[in-house]
């Protein structure tokens, strides 16, 4: 079990202690926006796909930023492990240039996605008795929406500068869409706090939506005018919700699973440089956060989470980063079945930290 670490928010951790880890009592999972790293958490999803031990009692909430959002629209497919792998052999795959742009980096995007969603299947992606997704995106304002580099690059700078006042100020060049699934918005979007617009997900808009969750700026061309939602070019959740920043809970006894790749928690895109900057103790209350120990971390090729830095580290040797990406997603592989073992052994009462 030297592979996972535990961590819990205040109300979680006194679950936990009280009657142990129960799987029923999950009412959302969380992905966050991490790029690449989510690569050490394909084993853990797989595991919970297969076992199904997951929405067993009531449909759980399945919400996520950019690649988060990538790997629960996996989870939503009639024969969902098999769409999970072929969504993490497409992305480990996919051959990138020097002489890539935003906009040819979408298309190839577009070529992964068709790889592990067919359009056939989305009718019954959507009638899913288990999940319900919940798609975070960033509607862009002002020249964040500007597909020229510099003009974009500028914007942002700017952007950065007002986030560091408060966070707040994004939304005054981002707006957050949330598109989702289901009868009604995820409960975190009925909150009173809540900032931004739900639009219904549906069979037009869910593939362009889970694109847009993914569309990093200055990296990836946005996604322009989805179907069902405001006219504009949206652009990666991640830069309003990165990691955390949401009361994910219904009531004050449900659990929100979250598999992170690593201890250090970021609300936004561009609070990674900002070391005071970290969710609410209310935000992480009924969170149960599982995440690498740094000894496995250290076991990894090159000894550390794959991450966007090797795009360009291999730019030249593609095969290279290729063959690191299967072996790090090869050696994840137990960490599911590790957390399993922790949670129905009751051993996770002994493991769990306070988040």
């Amino acid at each position: 079990m030297h592979r996972l670490r535990v961590k819990a928010g205040k109300k979680a951790y006194e679950i936990i202690q009280d009657g142990g880890f129960n799987f029923d009592d999950v009412r959302a999972c969380f992905g966050a926006a991490v790029g690449p790293r989510w690569l050490v958490a394909s084993g853990f999803d797989l595991t919970l796909l297969e076992q199904q031990r997951l929405g067993r009692k009531h449909p759980v909430h399945l919400i996520g930023a950019s690649a988060g959002a990538w790997r629960y629209a996996a989870w939503l497919q009639p024969q969902a492990p098999d769409a999970y792998r072929k969504f993490l052999t497409a992305y480990i795959n996919v051959g990138y240039t020097r002489q890539d742009t935003p906009a040819t980096i979408l298309d190839k995007f577009t070529r992964i996605m068709n790889e592990y969603i067919e359009d056939d299947a989305l009718p019954f992606a959507l009638a899913n008795k288990r999940y319900r997704l919940s798609v975070i995106t960033a509607r862009a304002r002002g020249l964040v929406a500007s597909e020229m580099s510099g003009l974009q690059k500028a914007s942002l700078a700017v952007c950065f500068l007002f986030n560091l006042l408060s966070r707040n100020n994004l939304y005054k060049f981002a707006e957050r869409v949330v598109f989702y699934d289901g009868s009604k918005p995820p409960p975190f979007c009925l909150h009173p706090n809540y900032r931004g617009r739900c639009v219904k997900i549906n069979e037009v808009n869910f593939k362009y939506a889970v694109m847009a969750s993914g569309a990093i700026p200055l990296v990836v061309a946005g996604v322009k005018n989805i179907f069902g939602a405001p006219r504009g070019v949206y652009r990666d959740g991640g830069l309003i919700d990165y990691h955390l920043t949401h009361q994910f809970a219904q009531t004050e006894n449900d659990l929100v699973l979250f598999f992170h790749h690593q201890e250090r928690i970021i609300p936004g895109w561009l609070d990674k440089k900002l070391q005071r900057r970290t969710p609410d103790e209310d935000t992480l209350a009924n969170v149960v956060m599982v995440f690498p120990s740094q000894s496995f971390i250290e076991k990894l090729p090159d000894g550390k989470v794959p991450d966007r830095d090797d795009f360009m580290a291999y730019v030249d040797d593609p095969a290279q980063r290729i063959r690191k990406w299967h072996q790090a997603a090869e050696l994840s592989a137990p960490l599911g079945e590790d957390f399993l073992e922790l949670a129905e052994s009751g051993k996770i009462k002994d493991v769990v930290e306070k988040l």
